[in-house]
């Protein structure tokens, strides 16, 4: 089979047999199924009925505790303007600190 494509003249024998779409008309075309096929959704009879199941959530005591700071405002305004004084100052990050934070570190990692 040999046919030419006119978009850039190669002919199907440069790269092989090519399969060629067959159209017969619009009398293949399926129309609408029947609603009530076998395929279709069947409602429950009252005898048969099933209850849906309910969703639970359970939240944990970590979560409560920060939902409770959030809507108490858990946010220390007096800690949060003393510690930016200090980072502005340069008085923040101390040796002390530095040394329990990575104690700390180490303590978790192993």
């Amino acid at each position: 089979m040999s046919a030419e494509f006119p978009a850039d003249g190669l002919s199907s024998s440069e790269f092989g047999e090519v399969n060629a779409m067959q159209i017969y008309g619009s009398h293949q075309i399926h129309g609408v199924h029947n609603p009530k096929s076998p395929h279709a959704p069947r409602t429950a009879s009252p005898s048969s009925a099933r209850v849906a199941p309910q969703d639970q959530v359970e939240i944990s005591a970590a979560a409560e505790a920060a939902i409770e700071a959030s809507e108490e405002g858990g946010i220390r305004a007096d800690l949060v303007a003393r510690v930016r004084q200090e980072i502005a100052s340069g008085t923040y990050e101390t040796p002390d600190k530095l040394d329990m934070a990575l104690d700390r570190l180490l303590d978790q990692i192993g």
